[in-house]
């Protein structure tokens, strides 16, 4: 089976760099742009299923994403970026000013070290994989639209690595990364792809 895994398009949140989590924000101007040209690089490729993080900003990227496929589409709170507690609508600079410390243990031990007011990292990957789990098990191909790192979690569970290597897999808003199951292993066929989006668009 294929799984082709989306991280939805920008939202203005992205864009002056601040922490989203579950805040609930719309993607922008180039986000819908975004969503478009991935809709456009999709058109013709058999969807049958969407799944996707209710958030909106995602939400609105599979609907965007869908317009080619009237393919059903299934909200799945499992697909929720991170809980980023106290943290949420803070820049990354404000964070990096204010929480240095704590920025540093978590960096140093991501799986355990929790959020404060919000989860800790093996938490998301172990509600996200439980979602992947019930795709793989029901389908013989699917598309989901999700976050930065919800995205990675999948993926380190899929590759087999820890948590504390989850700068490797990043994504990008509007990539997508295409996973191949056969005979019980995974194989990645593309990972973060943007080559839909025009360089002076990005």
């Amino acid at each position: 089976m294929e799984l082709i895994l989306i991280r939805h398009g920008e939202t203005i949140w992205n864009k002056e760099r601040r922490v989203q989590g579950i805040s609930d924000i719309d993607l922008n101007d180039v986000g819908l742009f975004q969503a478009q040209a991935l809709s456009l690089s999709l058109k013709n490729h058999a969807i049958r299923s969407i799944y996707s993080s209710p958030l909106i900003r995602a939400h609105k990227t599979a609907q965007v994403i869908n317009q080619y496929h009237n393919a059903p589409i299934y909200l799945e709170s499992g697909l929720m970026e991170m809980d980023q507690g106290d943290f949420e609508g803070l820049s990354f600079q404000e964070l990096m000013f204010c929480e240095k410390d704590f920025l540093k243990k978590w960096l140093s031990d991501p799986a355990s070290v929790k959020m404060p007011n919000g989860e800790s990292f093996i938490e998301l990957q172990n509600r996200a994989w439980k979602v992947i789990e019930g795709i793989i098990a029901k389908s013989d191909g699917a598309l989901v639209v999700s976050h930065n790192f919800t995205i990675a979690s999948i993926l380190c569970k899929i590759q087999n690595i820890s948590l504390s290597e989850f700068r490797s897999v990043h994504v990008d808003t509007s990539s997508m990364t295409v996973i191949r199951f056969k005979n019980g292993s995974a194989f990645i066929d593309a990972f973060n792809d943007r080559s839909h989006i025009p360089s002076d668009n990005v």
